[in-house]
């Protein structure tokens, strides 16, 4: 079997029987893509060690983060190990690939005070009834009280809600299902959008184009909330005051950072944030704790 056939049949493995999310097999399927590029698209048993080390070196040639090389490393390894248990290939070609060591970096996080000028603005906005703010203010407050990621946040269906005790019920990485709560402020917003701002948006909707049915966050055209264009409002409402380029993952980061901050354990963050491992939260405590020493030497007579 030929490479580029060997890795479509990986990433139907990685959706259909690891149940992986689809972002996770799109990226591991780009990287063998560039492993093709770089060595052809060459029957699979044709690939050695040296392709391997030649693949990551053109990599780091061009400037590729090592967090970006150590997941093409960890996409490599999965892939032969797959290749192995299905009889593809006789010798794992990865066995001896060194990866390089992820750089730790604190995720950028805004201060609670930004967080609440950025709502009440958005609150302010929304008031005067444009459907695009009644949703980008719902939006927004459910991203940033229940710390979702940006694609739990579109996969969201009305009925996923639970109105009475507001709680919204998330699909994570891997199909793993959680409840996780927000508060007043969400809840106002999203009551608003409901009842003024999706009714707007769905009757902007082309009839020849698909029907969004049950999505609780829709387009500027009526169809489901996309996660590009998810990223677009947080940049824009968001961007300006945290300074630089931001996502929604810096609302995640925030809200996460918060909670800790606000006396919250870790592993009921854990819980919150849908985390597998413990380890993969503890980032957070990391966060608060730099910030504790900023507030330490600039308000300790002795620090």
């Amino acid at each position: 079997m030929i490479l580029s056939g060997a890795a479509d049949a990986f990433a139907t493995h990685l959706t259909q029987v690891r149940r992986l999310s689809p972002a996770t097999a799109r990226a591991y399927r780009s990287d063998l893509a560039d492993l093709a590029a770089s060595a052809g698209d060459v029957a699979l048993d044709h690939i050695d060690l040296e392709h391997l080390r030649e693949w990551l070196w053109q990599a780091t040639q061009r400037g590729d983060a090592r967090a970006t090389i150590a997941r093409r490393t960890a996409a490599a390894r999965s892939f032969f190990a797959w290749a192995i248990e299905q009889s593809l290939i006789e010798a794992d070609p990865s066995l001896r690939l060194v990866a390089p060591k992820r750089g730790r970096t604190l995720p950028k996080v805004a201060t609670v005070g930004t967080m609440a000028d950025v709502l009440d603005a958005l609150a302010t906005a929304a008031t005067d009834g444009d459907p695009i703010d009644l949703r980008d203010h719902a939006a927004l407050e459910l991203l940033y009280a229940g710390a979702l990621r940006v694609s739990e946040l579109c996969g969201l269906d009305i009925d996923d809600l639970d109105r009475d005790r507001a709680t919204a019920r998330a699909m994570g990485k891997g199909s793993k299902e959680r409840v996780v709560p927000y508060g007043a402020p969400a809840a106002r917003a999203i009551e608003a959008y409901l009842v003024r701002g999706r009714p707007a948006l769905l009757a902007r909707r082309d009839p020849t184009a698909a029907a969004p049915g049950p999505a609780l966050f829709l387009g500027a055209r009526g169809g489901r909330l996309g996660t590009r264009a998810a990223y677009d409002i947080v940049a824009r409402r968001v961007g300006p005051a945290i300074g630089g380029t931001v996502g929604p993952h810096a609302l995640r980061h925030s809200g996460a950072t918060h909670l800790l901050d606000g006396g919250a354990d870790l592993r009921t963050v854990q819980e919150m944030l849908g985390h597998a491992s413990l380890g993969t939260t503890q980032i957070y405590t990391h966060v608060s704790s730099e910030r504790l020493a900023a507030t330490y030497r600039l308000a300790h007579p002795r620090a």
